[in-house]
């Protein structure tokens, strides 16, 4: 990581496939073959009865040699599903929190990682499906109780999730116009990441703050990935922040 900083995006399911099998250690593995240093993931079971009881931030964590950071966008009685942000880096939880939601809750975290001695903040978050929910949240995540915040202006801000927004929508350009979308930067035809067998819809997303050069884009679609989620992870791949 001398050079370079991976960041990876990824919609799990559950650790649910495409082929209805749950698999924690098929997630595992298709995360460490990224070779990602940050890892946002949306769509984590913790306890819930229908995956086994099990803590999936925690487990693949673990089996990553990460710490991880969850945050349950939605909770009934002691089972938990949300999104975590994963690292052997340094690392300390910010905020986390609920975002305004017309269905189903959603939420988001926000990180501080030290990154070769710069502390660099990462975001991880899972929007809504409506469109005007959508709009509601980024204008919430925008403010000065999450990335608005003064305190971190003087900070890289690296912002991940599944958005369930596509370029053209307004959620996506309300986002675009404060941070850079790290797969506009290229110039290079930008694929798909949902559903995960047969692409068609770019709506999972990196966006970095001015100063963070991007090197790399790519969306892992090896036949473990098309089966391990119906989401395909997006890895950037950025120089070394500090």
């Amino acid at each position: 990581m001398e050079n370079e900083l991976r960041v990876l995006t990824y919609n799990v399911h559950s650790c649910v496939g495409t082929d209805r099998r749950l698999d924690l250690s098929r997630i595992a593995e298709v995360i460490a073959n990224t070779g990602a240093h940050i890892v946002a993931l949306q769509e984590l079971d913790v306890g819930r009865l229908r995956t086994g009881g099990v803590d999936q931030a925690r487990q693949i964590a673990s089996e990553l040699r990460m710490d991880a950071h969850f945050h349950p966008a939605l909770t009934v009685a002691e089972e938990r599903y949300g999104d975590a942000i994963l690292s052997a880096l340094p690392m300390r939880l910010l905020k986390a929190g609920p975002l305004p939601s017309a269905g189903e809750t959603r939420g988001a975290l926000l990180a501080e990682i030290e990154v070769s001695g710069k502390k660099t903040i990462v975001l991880n978050t899972h929007l809504g499906l409506r469109a005007g929910e959508r709009i509601a949240q980024v204008a919430t995540l925008l403010g000065e109780d999450w990335l608005g915040n003064a305190d971190l202006a003087a900070s890289p801000i690296i912002v991940c999730g599944d958005f369930n927004a596509v370029p053209s929508s307004t959620a996506y350009k309300m986002l675009a116009r404060r941070f850079t979308d790290a797969r506009s930067v290229l110039g290079k035809r930008q694929r798909a990441t949902y559903p995960s067998r047969m692409p068609f819809l770019r709506i999972d997303h990196v966006f970095v703050s001015e100063g963070i050069k991007v090197r790399a884009v790519e969306v892992a679609n090896g036949a473990n990935e098309r089966r391990a989620s119906d989401h395909l992870p997006l890895l950037v791949t950025l120089d070394a922040i500090g």
